[in-house]
């Protein structure tokens, strides 16, 4: 009889646990996707229009898991809406675009400001002292399940396509290094790929160093030599938005990107006219917890 019932709750609980993992998910994904929200990525997310429609399709069952599974909150006094948790959830699902359906397991919630907000840092001095400072940023990923983005950068990021600059793309690829148990450049790879990996992001990472130091141009934002977590964040959002000019450069790096994010966003470029420049606003103080 105990068997019986040890049996009973085993099923039960892998019973539950299919319906967590495969059928419930299929169930969010194949919800109608409604006309209104293809007009928010038209407006925010213009790449949208250059996917194939099996890509299209794909990336609309992804945004329906993301909002499903997701907490959004509005920081500074914004209100939260539909078009707000679209349009991120619509870039931060382009590099899903091209993987399985695991939707950003470690992450919660993403927190939203209106404009740039400001955080405190420690600054570790040269004499061994630490100093506190604001800094002014666009976008934060915690390894705690929150994500913080500036909706100004948000919007302008999404709509000019093809500056190599999107804070969401950035934020995204911390979360997808952060899986592997540490944000250091190296996402989980699955495989034997591993060794290709560490050598060609290793030699791209000191070839962007040297030549930032040197005040040569580059086609990855120099922001990508503060460490190789950032590196990899940067060239996620060059691969995404400049890819022919990243492929013409550093045609290696954009071999080990294409194979890590199964996609290749070549097809995507399109021209847009992006939305005219705007002063940057007061950055709001980060307390939105």
């Amino acid at each position: 009889m105990a068997t019986t019932i040890f049996l009973l709750i085993v099923a039960a609980g892998f019973g539950l646990f299919l319906y967590q993992t495969f059928w419930r998910d299929k169930l969010i994904r194949r919800r109608p996707f409604a006309p209104e929200w293809r007009a928010i990525l038209v407006k925010n997310v213009p790449v949208y229009q250059a996917l194939e429609p099996r890509e299209q399709t794909r990336l609309e069952e992804l945004i329906q898991l993301f909002l499903a599974k997701k907490d959004f909150y509005g920081c500074g006094g914004l209100e939260m809406t539909d078009e707000i948790r679209l349009t991120i959830a619509g870039q931060a699902c382009l590099l899903l675009v091209g993987r399985g359906w695991q939707v950003y397991p470690g992450l919660m919630s993403v927190l939203v400001y209106p404009s740039a907000f400001v955080a405190q840092r420690e600054q570790r001095q040269e004499d061994g002292t630490v100093s506190h400072g604001d800094h002014h940023l666009l976008g934060e990923s915690w390894s705690n399940g929150k994500v913080i983005l500036s909706w100004d950068d948000v919007t302008s990021g999404g709509r000019d396509f093809h500056d190599g600059h999107n804070v969401v793309l950035h934020e995204f690829a911390h979360q997808l290094d952060g899986l592997s148990g540490a944000t250091n450049g190296a996402p989980p790879l699955g495989g034997s790929g591993h060794e290709t990996w560490a050598q060609v992001f290793s030699d791209n990472y000191e070839d962007l160093q040297a030549r930032a130091a040197q005040g040569l141009p580059t086609v990855l934002d120099r922001y990508g030599t503060t460490n190789p977590a950032e590196f990899f964040a940067v060239a996620t959002e060059a691969f995404y938005e400049r890819p022919s000019a990243l492929e013409r450069v550093r045609p290696d790096l954009y071999t080990e990107l294409q194979r890590y994010y199964r996609i290749d966003p070549k097809r995507w470029e399109r021209e847009y006219e992006p939305p005219p420049r705007q002063a940057p606003a007061t950055p709001w103080p980060n307390k939105c917890d």
